[in-house]
């Protein structure tokens, strides 16, 4: 580790976190706040952007080291984010709604698994 690596983590991280932020108040804005959307959101796309990066890091580009950890540590790490999905399946559970907490957690785990899987397999088609 050093402070190059260091600077574009955190220039990365600060980029996701105002990104998260940013899809999560429009989210609440658009479609209310009593479900998570803009985490399930994040989460998704977060997972799908990772894919195509990896697969594109995989076929044709291979980014620096400090590019790669801007973007898969700091964006899409502070972007996506398991802490805040975890605190928002307790406050639904405290809130005793047991069925909506376990819909989200199936919907997030598998959606965002199908979305990296999707976002390497579109960028497979797109260049290869």
């Amino acid at each position: 580790m050093n402070l190059s690596m260091i600077v574009f983590v955190a220039a990365g991280g600060a980029l996701g976190a105002v990104g998260r932020y940013g899809v999560v108040s429009l989210a609440g804005a658009l479609i209310g706040h009593g479900f998570p959307y803009g985490t399930v959101i994040v989460n998704i796309v977060g997972s799908f952007v990772l894919g195509a990066v990896i697969e594109t890091s995989a076929l044709m580009w291979s980014p620096s080291p400090e590019i790669r950890a801007m973007i898969v540590v700091g964006v899409l790490g502070a972007f996506t984010t398991f802490s805040t999905f975890s605190l928002d399946v307790v406050t639904l559970v405290t809130r005793g709604e047991n069925v909506h907490a376990m819909l989200y957690v199936i919907v997030s785990v598998v959606a965002s698994i199908a979305a990296l899987w999707g976002g390497m397999a579109l960028t497979r088609v797109l260049i290869t």
